[in-house]
């Protein structure tokens, strides 16, 4: 007797309303990140952002303390820390450093570098389409950055880096899920990244005001709602129809740079963010496709 199906029912709207709130969280961050700037060192101000992760991810770290893990998982743990380190440093450098909407258009690469791992490391398939995406979505940061034709700041190089050190952690954590659960990688990552983070923001210690605190600490309830409610949308609609809802993040990013920090606004980034997220959101499409096909074929071959 075939098993009902418990899958949450689909609904295209509601991805789209939970995706629309996820990028207004994570815009959030943006500002609030750049609103802080140069005030408070990039390690200081990443390592108190991810003290405050630690607070609201209390209940589910203090579940870590029965568990047991093998030691490639405690190796992966550390190398997925050390990643995400040199990942949220950098980040928190460059988002003060280069417009909003140009560190927002950049950060949409990391899933183009996710492919490419995967292919590279991880065995997976690079099929011909999504070479042409990848190679579609390297065109839209070189439209972005205009090497050549205009100065790149540390800011620049800084960001393109944070972007390869989060796909790279992203990566680790497909290996990670072999071993551990969801909540523990969440858990882990926190605990290691606070620890990662600690030397490098004593080095450049610099004591922060209540008002630069509280920020940071609204930095982390942001960046937590936001995963929050892109994981809902991912629950009640195809990637592929939540994916281009993202481009409305740099619409945003635009509105805030200009409204409140005064930045120009760049046809050239929203021109550049348009082709990389257009090759994102074709990676998302043809991923959804080949997973409803497996999913038919295992189907079609149940007794």
């Amino acid at each position: 007797m075939d098993q009902a199906d418990t899958s949450p029912p689909q609904n295209p709207l509601a991805g789209i309303g939970w995706m629309l709130l996820t990028g207004l969280c994570f815009v959030a961050v943006n500002v609030i990140v750049k609103a802080v700037g140069t005030a408070l060192p990039a390690p200081e101000a990443a390592f108190l952002r991810f003290v405050a992760g630690i607070v609201l991810l209390s209940p589910v770290i203090l579940r870590l303390a029965g568990a047991r893990f093998s030691g490639r998982a405690w190796a992966l743990f550390g190398a997925r820390g050390l990643f995400h380190t040199l990942a949220v440093m950098t980040w928190f450098y460059a988002m003060a450093r280069i417009p909003l909407a140009e560190a927002t258009a950049m950060s949409y690469m990391s899933p183009i570098y996710v492919t490419l791992g995967a292919a590279l490391f991880l065995g997976e398939r690079l099929a011909a389409r999504r070479l042409l995406a990848v190679a579609a979505a390297l065109i839209g940061v070189v439209i972005i950055l205009r090497p050549g034709f205009r100065a790149l700041s540390p800011g620049h190089y800084a960001q393109l880096f944070a972007t390869l050190s989060f796909a790279a952690s992203f990566l680790t954590a497909k290996r990670l899920a072999r071993e551990a659960s969801p909540s523990q990688i969440i858990a882990m990552l926190s605990i290691s990244v606070t620890i990662g983070l600690a030397p490098f923001a004593l080095a450049v210690w610099v004591t922060p005001t209540l008002a630069q605190t509280a920020w940071l600490f609204l930095v982390a309830i942001f960046a937590t709602a936001g995963h929050y409610c892109m994981a809902r949308a991912f629950a009640v609609a195809p990637i592929s129809v939540t994916q281009p809802v993202t481009f409305l993040q740099i619409v945003w990013a635009v509105l805030f740079g200009v409204l409140l920090f005064g930045e120009p606004v760049d046809i050239w980034v929203l021109v550049g963010g348009a082709v990389i997220i257009g090759a994102v959101s074709f990676i998302a499409w043809r991923e959804s496709v080949l997973r409803r096909r497996e999913a038919s074929s295992l189907e079609a071959v149940r007794p």
